[in-house]
């Protein structure tokens, strides 16, 4: 097989989104160190969006790229990246990109808005999500019984950090109107807004979790990242990071679909082969903005969320469809072909 070259680029310079972040104090810190990636460009071209590239819930797409899986796969693939998931389903929707690296709960979601998506490679099991209060709030705020009051950061609005921060609260008697959901992103927006107090708790992943631990600025109120947390929280496994395409785009490329399964599939059973830091060794360094050793304790804490075979979990889809009726009115009386919103057709094909 021919082998072709990767190129990724990032939506903007390092320096752009440093600024935006300052401005706006909502965006994720976003690796660079791949943006001149090289190469000839070869190979089928596909663009993909990544809900925020250096979060360890996504670590597949740009694993998958630095193992050169994507290129023997001959595609030239062309990642880039947005703060909150939210985002990056706008970006497909609007025709931008080809495929987004998310949370599946958004085909259930687009869905009832008339669009047709689906997850075609199933990456995680759990949310691998993490509700975390401040050390300033923690006698106040010690369960989402006590959300009530509070200001709760979320990586956007309407992304999937806000879809579980509402069922949290609803599931223990909070109604939604009774707090007040913060758009900090991740990383170090989310870390600076827990410090200042302008959220007094929210929800995030790997590596901030790791990091707000090891500065003791925080702790952990609800951990989704394990099977066992995410039975615990919402009653079930809950089938979060995946690639999702427009199904009508899908159904006219189905040889380039089967490739980015191929590829992503590949990755991921190379990641249950691996450990943490073998793991970690793969990733660009600016990710281990805590340090090596943090980073990798970081992956570690959220390895049980991936599939090793990119299936949806049988009952997955139901359990995401009972929380986001919970609180979400376009869902409460809708009637959702759950069926429509993944496809087993390529990960069965991958050999």
């Amino acid at each position: 097989m021919k082998r072709h070259s990767l190129t990724v680029r990032l939506t903007t310079t390092a320096a752009a989104l440093l600024t935006l972040a300052a401005l706006t104090g909502c965006a994720d810190e976003v690796s660079s160190s791949d943006a001149s990636g090289g190469g000839s460009g070869h190979g089928e071209k596909v663009k993909i969006m990544v809900g925020g590239i250096d979060k360890v819930i996504y670590l597949p797409a740009m694993l998958a790229q630095r193992l050169g899986y994507f290129r023997d796969a001959g595609l030239d693939v062309e990642l880039l990246t947005e703060p909150a998931g939210v985002d990056a389903t706008t970006s497909l929707v609007a025709g931008n990109v080809q495929g987004v690296v998310g949370f599946y709960d958004h085909t259930l979601d687009l869905q009832t808005k008339g669009k047709q998506v689906e997850s075609v490679v199933q990456l995680a099991q759990t949310p691998g999500e993490v509700e975390v209060v401040s050390a300033k709030a923690a006698g106040s705020l010690t369960s989402p019984k006590d959300f009530a009051g509070k200001k709760l950061g979320v990586t956007g609005l309407g992304s999937s950090t806000d879809f579980l921060t509402k069922y949290l609260a609803v599931h223990s008697g909070v109604a939604t109107d009774k707090f007040t959901n913060v758009a900090v992103g991740a990383g170090q927006t989310f870390i600076s807004a827990l410090q200042k107090g302008s959220i007094q708790g929210g929800m995030t992943t790997d590596p901030t979790v790791a990091q707000i631990l090891d500065k003791k600025i925080g702790k952990i109120l609800v951990d989704m990242r394990t099977p066992e947390g995410s039975r615990k929280a919402l009653g079930g496994l809950y089938p979060s990071s995946s690639l999702y395409m427009n199904t009508a785009w899908v159904k006219s490329h189905k040889d380039t679909t089967q490739k980015l399964a191929d590829a992503f599939v590949r990755t991921l059973r190379w990641i249950s082969q691996h450990d943490a830091k073998e793991i970690a060794a793969k990733m660009p360094a600016d990710y281990a903005q805590g340090g090596a050793a943090l980073y990798a304790q970081a992956i570690s804490n959220t390895l049980p969320m991936f599939t090793k075979d990119g299936r949806m979990p049988a009952d997955g889809p139901a359990t995401v469809q009972r929380v986001l009726k919970a609180f979400n009115p376009n869902l409460q009386n809708a009637t959702i072909d759950l069926g429509g919103t993944y496809t087993t057709e390529f990960v069965d094909k991958v050999k």
